[in-house]
């Protein structure tokens, strides 16, 4: 960890002066953050047999395209973090662009997919808990898989809580059994292909997965929307920009490095996968739906065989999921918390939002408020149907194109008077570039979602993924004006005009 710099305040306390522990995170602290957000394993798991049935053997060349909008928005928040090291980021990012109405829906749509996305997370964890042990079951059971969820959350909420050095050290650990076992996954899994030891449909690697050419337009866009929620999550090496040595450098770097190491890692594991299992739709085929929902259940057991040694490996497979997750949950409730915070600090919401505990210099109430709303929305989602919970976390993806394309947009317009010279790239075309992909990824999938046949459930004839992630923005919007009328000295901009 690194010791307090001169961009310390008193007392331990980061520039934004809200009483966060300036000082405890260094460049590798903000990256292993940003990386183990987007849960690796968990997130190839769970969505790479989709983007195969999609794409086929090109899935590696979707990973690269989705990169690019990731690549340039990480730009963007390496750039308005050098002028505003706030831990409020988009929210207020896009008010000080925007004004405080646009600011505050920023500031919703990270709070809003944060929660949203915890109840899979949650899910998977409980899940994976039970077959670490053999209780394969339990790990069917909607009731046994929900009440472990909770309690992952609840631990997570807690450690969280504690520090945000606590929550770091954390992740060195389960960070590094997940790319451990990922990279081990990857090698092993290519050498078997080049030995000629890999099952029956097997694919020799070629330069043409990495261009996407042959894949129809409506296919491209579907396959690039999931591989964008794979990326989602790096933007927390900035979230704790007030609590880094260097709040103006370092997260903004510890972001674009996240990036960097994410999409080659991804892409690594995909070319990987596809070789061994081939896109096939019998047997450990990517092709195949009952592989779908995990690749590596599927094909782990034949990548590192029946040895005692090759079952030691399985058995570290899962864990590495289940770790991915846990890791997850807790680096999402990192985001939130600290946003609401900086949306209390500015007065945006209620003042109890931003108090900070004495001791572990960590945003208390907003921490377990998250927390608690999480599991709330994860319990009743439950409760109501096992398809809602699904379709809710498609429209996730509608929330981070949202948010990460705001502040795209935001810096365009905040850097406008300085738009020249290298300037011009890196804080106008750059994430002005992604933030113009972004919307267009946010308005495609609009109009997919809101097909009847688009998810699983259906709400007024319109599908359910279309209605909860624009009816959660809309949500947001109604909160809004409710709101305006009880803190009008946020909304009339007074307190943007100096930090709190």
């Amino acid at each position: 960890m690194s010791t307090e710099t001169s961009h310390v305040g008193p007392g331990g306390s980061a520039p934004g002066a809200k009483g966060l522990k300036g000082g405890a995170l260094g460049l590798l602290s903000g990256i292993v953050i940003g990386l183990a957000s987007t849960a690796p394993a968990y997130s190839l798991a769970a969505s790479l047999g989709l983007i195969v049935m999609i794409a086929g053997e090109k899935a590696p060349s979707i990973l690269l395209l989705a990169f690019i909008p990731m690549y340039l928005i990480a730009v963007a928040y390496r750039e308005l973090n050098k002028a505003e090291p706030d831990c409020g980021t988009t929210f207020t990012w896009a008010a000080r662009a925007f004004g405080p109405w646009v600011g505050w829906l920023g500031g919703w749509g990270i709070i809003a997919a944060d929660i949203i996305v915890m109840a899979n997370l949650a899910q998977i964890a409980g899940q994976y808990s039970f077959l670490l042990v053999g209780a394969d079951d339990l790990a069917q059971s909607t009731l046994w898989t929900t009440v472990a969820g909770v309690i992952w959350i609840v631990l997570m909420t807690y450690i969280c809580y504690r520090g945000i050095e606590v929550s770091a050290r954390l992740q060195y650990a389960l960070l590094g059994i997940e790319l451990v076992l990922l990279a081990a996954f990857a090698v092993i899994a290519l050498v078997k292909v080049a030995i000629g030891d890999a099952p029956e449909g097997s694919l020799t690697p070629d330069l043409s997965w990495l261009w996407p050419g042959g894949i129809g337009v409506s296919e491209l866009v579907a396959a690039v929307l999931i591989a964008v929620f794979l990326y989602w999550g790096w933007d927390t090496a900035v979230v704790v920009n007030e609590e880094s040595d260097d709040p103006s450098s370092t997260p903004g770097r510890a972001a674009v490095l996240s990036t960097i190491l994410l999409v080659v890692t991804y892409v690594l594991v995909t070319v990987a996968t596809v070789a061994f299992a081939g896109t096939g739709t019998e047997g450990i085929g990517l092709g195949n739906e009952e592989n779908a929902s995990d690749v590596f259940a599927a094909i782990g057991p034949a990548v590192f065989g029946d040895s005692p040694l090759g079952s030691f490996f399985v058995v570290l497979l899962v864990i590495s999921v289940l770790t991915s997750s846990a890791a997850s949950t807790q680096t999402t409730i990192l985001p939130t918390a600290r946003a609401a915070l900086a949306m209390a600090a500015y007065r945006a919401i209620p003042r109890r939002f931003a108090a900070i505990h004495p001791r572990f210099q960590t945003p208390s109430v907003a921490t377990w408020a998250m927390g608690i709303a999480s599991v709330v929305f994860y319990a009743g989602l439950t409760l109501v149907s096992e398809n809602v919970l699904a379709d809710s976390i498609a429209a996730v993806g509608l929330l981070i194109a949202f948010y990460y394309g705001l502040t795209g947009f935001a810096c365009v317009w905040y850097y406008r008077r300085q738009l020249r010279g290298r300037d011009l790239w890196v804080k106008g075309v750059l994430p002005g570039l992604g933030a113009v992909m972004l919307l267009a990824a946010f308005v495609l999938a609009s109009i997919d979602y809101a097909a009847t046949d688009s998810g699983t459930t259906v709400v007024f004839g319109i599908g359910g993924v279309f209605v909860i992630g624009i009816g959660s923005l809309m949500l947001g919007a109604i909160l809004m004006i409710v709101y305006s009328r009880m803190a009008p000295a946020y909304f009339r901009g007074e307190t943007l005009r100096k930090a709190p």
